[in-house]
């Protein structure tokens, strides 16, 4: 007569493993758009530099913030 198997009792996961949500950019990708904001700002008026400069600087924060996670 054969002993009965334990069984297990940590149910199989079915989800598949890796990530769930698509992967985000390199760091480098992200700081390349981030910069490109300012191409042809010499071309621009001054008084829309600002607002260029908060755009970048905020595109860039976010890349320091996922390159960090």
């Amino acid at each position: 007569m054969t002993a009965p198997r334990p069984v297990d009792p940590r149910p199989v996961d079915p989800r598949p493993v890796g990530p769930a949500v698509p992967l985000a950019p390199e760091p480098g990708e992200a700081v390349a758009r981030a910069m490109a904001g300012l191409d042809g700002l010499a071309d621009r008026p001054p008084a829309e530099h600002v607002e260029a400069f908060e755009r970048v600087h905020a595109a860039l924060t976010d890349a320091l913030a996922a390159g960090a996670a």
